[in-house]
């Protein structure tokens, strides 16, 4: 199969020099593998920062992107013509990727697209919902009783991790930077905090009575960590996926007395199978409507061709969800 393929050759100085190629691969399928006509891609901040260098162990050259929806053209009889979606740690980053017209997966990597979503949607899914359930497998899921707190609950992962958390019953209270209502899906209310206005920890600890957050999900890194700490509860988990700077104070003996857990999440670790398990946990939330895929705007699907433009949209905090269509 020749696929059409976006190409980065080398490392560029930053998202504004980025300038793919458009080429064409010959892609050849082993016996455990599937080959997919990809309908959707979606682009990742991180498929960004692996083209300006900010991913170490990304290869060059190599085609980018992790997450994607299609369907499958060759490949084991019970797959052939099912539309599938997947995501993956390794895609786009050690080997070629998504951002093409057609991608060989492993046939334990796909994932069977739920019928109330759209191949649009379903790329859409991929990294951020992948990374706020890791968060809670590794940290202990969400129960009903509990709650959790989202630091950036309006990101991508931060409304992730809120759908995830009210679907199994837990109750969220999400932090924003500027006065604004939560802007996802959720199961459940939604209490929001606004750090510009005051003291985060002391209004977290007003609404759970003095308790903290069983759960903090931080998915800023160190601007929120102060305020995290304080806000856990006794006994509680904080999980970690992103930092601006990386070393912050760490008060080791309230962090020992309070008998708190710290998880540290990358889904780059993740192969594309392990991948499609976490993928295979959520997809009956997507298939009962307690999970719902993010919106994807009409202006916000970019041809192959225009992949510069897509990802300086992508790492200049664009709220959509930005997503190829190889067909445009």
């Amino acid at each position: 199969m020749e696929a059409r393929c976006l190409r980065l050759h080398t490392k560029a100085p930053d998202a504004q020099s980025v300038r793919p190629t458009l080429e064409t691969l010959r892609l050849a399928r082993g016996p455990d593998d599937v080959l997919v006509e990809i309908r959707a891609a979606a682009v990742n901040p991180s498929d960004v920062k692996a083209a300006i260098g900010m991913m170490p162990y990304a290869v060059f050259p190599r085609t980018p992107g992790r997450d994607y929806a299609g369907v499958v053209i060759d490949g084991p009889h019970a797959l052939m013509g099912a539309e599938v979606f997947g995501s993956s740690g390794d895609l786009g980053i050690r080997r070629d990727g998504t951002h093409a017209s057609h991608l060989v997966v492993e046939a334990a990597a796909v994932v069977i697209k739920p019928a109330n979503i759209t191949l649009a949607e379903a790329a859409g899914i991929g990294v951020p919902f992948v990374t706020a359930l890791e968060g809670f497998r590794r940290a202990g899921m969400p129960r009903p009783g509990e709650t959790v707190l989202v630091m950036g609950l309006n990101g991508k992962v931060g409304q992730a991790a809120a759908q995830i958390a009210t679907w199994l019953g837990a109750r969220v209270i999400g932090v924003v930077r500027k006065p604004e209502a939560y802007a996802g899906h959720a199961s459940g209310a939604i209490d929001v905090v606004v750090s510009s206005e005051g003291p985060v920890a002391a209004r977290v600890m007003a609404l759970t009575e003095g308790r903290g957050a069983n759960i903090v999900f931080n998915t800023v890194g160190d601007p929120y960590y102060q305020d995290a700490h304080l806000s856990t509860a006794k006994l509680g988990r904080q999980i970690l996926i992103s930092a601006v700077d990386k070393i912050v104070s760490f008060n080791i003996f309230e962090f020992y007395r309070g008998r708190h857990t710290y998880v540290g999440i990358d889904t780059l670790a993740l192969s594309s199978v392990e991948t499609g398990d976490v993928l295979r946990e959520l997809a009956p939330g997507f298939q009962s409507g307690h999970l719902k895929p993010f919106p994807i705007a009409a202006d916000a699907v970019y041809a192959l061709a225009d992949a510069a433009r897509a990802y300086v949209a992508v790492l200049s905090s664009s709220r959509d969800r930005v997503v190829f269509d190889p067909n445009l």
